[in-house]
């Protein structure tokens, strides 16, 4: 078993409590944006629903299609280097962001620009945080520092939240964006002052970027455990994206009070997020990737007690737990990731992991309303639940994910 107190030893280690710092600070910051955005965009004079659609897909469809190349570019250099820069780049597409609201100079061409300049650096900075863990953290104590890590971004979602609302709402969307940048600015400058040595990872061959890419696909479909994983992210992302962005608050209007009912749910999960961090500090499980599918299996509450007209606390319970398993699987999964992929490929098979996990995401929400119109909110709801029990039961016929096992602590060696 291991203590809280062995656990909390890993915060003297400077160069982790400066990732970790730098982390929760760009995660506040992620936070703060997307109330900022939304309600900045909304706000400009002639603005419409339309406007900020455009904004918000000029993020997210360059995040999707640069992330892949951003795996590639955090094998070739310095991780450090890497994720100091996308933080920079972040910086920058927020300030720039934030000038135009305060300025009023709101072209939708230009604020398009900065906000897929935001995305670009999203799809840079995720690969190589993935792969910049190992290098900073003892292979034994991995499992820690991706709790210590969950725990700081999870506590800044919560709080990104609150008081990237309260900025807006006391001095508008403009500011909220420069606060949010000007944290990115501050996590690039503590990741400067992470000081890894060239020698922590192995140096690779130059290649082109599509030799690189098709190394790291081989590195990602030899692993059994990863693609049927991803393959069942791709589904599940799907229903929760569905439940969570259309179907879960149109419930809640229908039937359950409006936006309070769905902040209590959201609240719910949050809090659920940060019990799942502290009970990942304490599980050490012999079969991970086994324990954090089957960790996906009550993910689908929230949904059935939706769907079946549930009494709110019941919802929030739900809530609660999805949030706890959603962490704990979280941990688990890039743990043995790092574990078990090499080192020099581990970005290129995070970038595939993320691309794979998140590319039906965007059909979920399309096909949420019509859902709930031919079939009823409540019905569809179901749907969604019955796609997560089903994409995760095919997901336990694999022998690779049942079997997989985690490398046992060395025995103490007895003294004469």
């Amino acid at each position: 078993m291991h203590s809280f107190l062995g656990d909390l030893g890993l915060l003297r280690d400077r160069r982790f409590s400066l990732l970790l710092t730098a982390r929760t600070i760009s995660m506040l910051g992620s936070s703060f944006a997307p109330v900022a955005l939304a309600f900045g965009v909304l706000n400009l004079p002639g603005a419409t629903a339309t406007t900020l659609s455009v904004v918000l897909t000029a993020q997210s469809l360059p995040m999707i299609l640069f992330m892949l190349i951003g795996g590639v570019i955090a094998d070739r250099l310095p991780r450090q280097r890497v994720m100091m820069a996308g933080e920079f780049l972040l910086a920058t597409g927020y300030f720039g962001l934030a000038v135009m609201l305060l300025t009023g100079w709101t072209p939708l061409g230009a604020l398009a620009a900065a906000a897929a300049l935001a995305g670009v650096a999203s799809a840079v900075t995720y690969p190589a945080l993935t792969g910049i863990i190992p290098e900073v953290v003892p292979a034994d104590r991995l499992q820690t520092g991706n709790a210590l890590l969950g725990l700081g971004a999870n506590a800044s979602r919560v709080a990104g939240a609150v008081l990237g609302g309260a900025t807006v709402v006391l001095f508008g969307g403009g500011w909220a964006l420069a606060v949010s940048g000007a944290m990115f600015a501050v996590a690039g400058l503590l990741i400067a002052n992470l000081r890894l040595t060239p020698g922590e990872r192995a140096r690779q061959e130059a290649h082109s970027v599509l030799a690189d890419l098709r190394d790291g696909w081989r590195e990602f479909r030899s692993r059994q455990w990863i693609w049927v994983v991803v393959a069942q992210f791709s589904l599940l992302v799907m229903a929760v994206q569905a439940g969570h962005g259309v179907l879960g608050p149109l419930m809640a209007k229908e039937s359950l009070g409006g936006p309070a009912a769905w902040s209590a749910f959201l609240t719910g999960e949050a809090v659920g997020t940060i019990v799942g961090v502290l009970v990942s500090l304490r599980v050490r499980p012999r079969r991970p990737i086994l324990v954090a599918v089957l960790l996906c299996l009550p993910t689908a509450l929230p949904y059935v007690t939706l769907g079946v007209g549930a009494p709110l606390w019941a919802i929030v319970g739900a809530a609660f737990v999805l949030g706890v398993c959603f962490d704990v699987f979280g941990v688990l999964w890039q743990t043995t990731m790092q574990r078990e992929v090499p080192p020099e490929a581990l970005s290129r098979v995070s970038s595939y992991d993320v691309l794979g996990s998140l590319m039906f995401g965007p059909i979920g929400l399309l096909l949420a309303g019509p859902a709930a119109a031919v079939f009823g909110t409540q019905q569809a709801l179901l749907g969604c639940a019955a796609l997560v029990l089903l994409s995760t039961l095919a997901a336990l016929l694999s022998p690779g994910v049942r079997n997989l096992r985690a490398p046992q602590p060395a025995a103490p060696v007895a003294q004469a």
